[in-house]
């Protein structure tokens, strides 16, 4: 496969240098790329969250009074605190065909690949448009693309399908599983270590609850609860935070867990958060009253991840197989932006330049013979977008 462009290689370094964490504000990226459409004289506008330091960013190429295609992306990346990473996560280093650099995977390769590829875009006409949608906080649970379905809602004219560059290894995705986000904070009594009659432990009624959901994982790995087209074919319900106490001596105050469950059925996130809470309820807050009246344990949504699921007729799934030059679909186990597109009204698919296997961990990369696969698809994108006749996949006249 031909090489990568050098201005491919220029824009993921550029983005890669951005420190977007979810913790952060994404403003810097977001102003760079509404800069470089601007000198090409691409509008873009930029849609806030309720802090102002946050901003989804929105624009079109091509005639803007017919529907398109939205290429979608997440801007933010998750954190690198405390992984063991052998270069700096935010520099781009290149070493036996791989690109390292937090976010090469996912997922700031497809966002540099659409900027890179912007004056291609304007080199002619498009018959059909392209619209960039860049999301803040996708990776704490989808939260900013809601502002950009929201204003494509409000819009005119309607784009008629969304490709979200998630990395596939450019193969073509149509179903993912739901995640659900939740935060449970064990609320105790502070003691003396040896004085355990007159306190109430966090720590360990957390730790109970952890071993029910340790429970709840065994029940819904039967075989009733699979859905065999996913890896794992079960739902998933994991604790990836613990944070409590103060010192070994201390009994604990509080006890905060983050977990998630990502279900391979819609029916599974509802009975699983409130399975959680039941027990707390009926098994541990009354024990832990008898000892302290205001000790209780609190669970909440933090965010939901829509499932993505298959539609029949998906003029998304169509065009990105012919793009991709497959005859069949996949499903991933992750979650990504596009059920959200889906029940906004634009169907959807998942297909990117990079694997997932290689998301989140120290030391992420993306093979360039991926960035050059995803510029080839985007290339054969744009050429589809100038044909007239491409028009009647979205029922227009040509």
């Amino acid at each position: 496969m031909t090489a990568p462009s050098q201005a491919s290689r220029d824009w993921i370094a550029r983005l890669v240098g951005y420190d977007t964490t979810s913790r952060h504000s994404n403003l810097t990226l977001i102003d760079d790329i509404a800069g470089w459409l601007a000198q090409h004289g691409v509008a873009s506008e930029k849609i806030f969250d309720a802090t102002g330091k946050k901003a989804n960013l929105y624009a079109t190429v091509g005639p803007r009074d017919r529907g398109g295609v939205v290429l979608s992306g997440h801007t933010d990346v998750v954190p690198v605190d405390g992984q063991p990473w052998t270069s700096d996560p935010f520099s781009i280093t290149e070493r036996d065909g791989r690109l390292y650099g937090r976010g090469t995977s996912d997922m700031k390769t497809f966002i540099a690949l659409c900027m890179a590829l912007l004056p291609e875009m304007l080199e002619q006409p498009l018959a059909v448009p392209l619209h960039f949608a860049f999301s803040y906080d996708e990776e704490v649970g989808c939260l900013g693309v809601h502002g950009i379905v929201d204003f494509i809602q409000r819009s005119a004219v309607k784009p008629r399908l969304a490709i979200i560059g998630e990395p596939t290894e450019m193969q073509v995705v149509n179903a993912h599983k739901s995640v659900c986000a939740c935060t449970t904070v064990v609320h105790g009594l502070e003691a003396h270590s040896s004085a355990t009659h007159q306190g109430v432990n966090a720590n360990q009624y957390a730790g109970e609850l952890i071993a029910e959901i340790n429970r709840l994982q065994r029940e819904y790995q039967q075989p009733e609860h699979c859905d065999p087209h996913f890896e794992p074919p079960h739902t998933t319900i994991t604790v990836g935070e613990i944070h409590g106490g103060t010192a070994r001596n201390i009994l604990a105050r509080e006890c905060r867990l983050e977990w998630d469950v990502r279900s391979v059925k819609p029916e599974h996130d509802e009975a699983i958060v409130a399975a959680v809470k039941k027990y707390a309820a009926e098994r541990l807050v009354p024990e832990m009253r008898r000892i302290h009246p205001e000790a209780g344990i609190d669970t909440r949504l933090v965010a939901h991840v829509p499932p993505f699921l298959p539609m029949a007729n998906n003029p998304a799934e169509t065009l990105a197989l012919k793009l991709a030059g497959q005859n069949r679909t996949q499903v991933v186990s992750y979650g990504t932006e596009a059920g959200i597109f889906q029940i906004g009204g634009v169907p959807a698919v998942v297909c990117g330049p990079g694997n997932i296997r290689e998301a989140h961990k120290p030391d992420e990369y993306i093979e360039v013979s991926q960035v050059a696969a995803g510029e080839a698809f985007l290339r054969r994108l744009i050429g589809f977008c100038r044909d007239e006749a491409s028009r009647s996949l979205f029922g227009e006249a040509a």
